[in-house]
């Protein structure tokens, strides 16, 4: 199944297969997340999705249950 994910504040949109890792998504996208750790302690991916739930990138995948996901990237000058 695909479901259409939205990186936002660039709009660029891709489509991705549920399952998919997050990261794997906004590369082909060309969209950077910042990583460090990639177990998700770090809180260097963290990117807010449309309903306010803060995610780490590099520990989630495409969820089943959308059509479409919209991703809130943050701009941490650290990473």
């Amino acid at each position: 199944m695909s479901v259409r994910v939205r990186f936002l504040p660039d709009d660029v949109t891709i489509d991705a297969e549920v399952g998919e890792a997050l990261l794997d998504v906004a590369d082909r996208a060309g969209v950077f997340i910042p990583t460090g750790c990639l177990m998700g302690s770090c809180h260097a991916c963290t990117v807010e999705l449309e309903d306010g739930e803060i995610i780490r990138a590099c520990i989630t995948a495409v969820p089943p249950e959308r059509e479409e996901l919209t991703i809130n990237l943050f701009s941490d000058p650290t990473w």
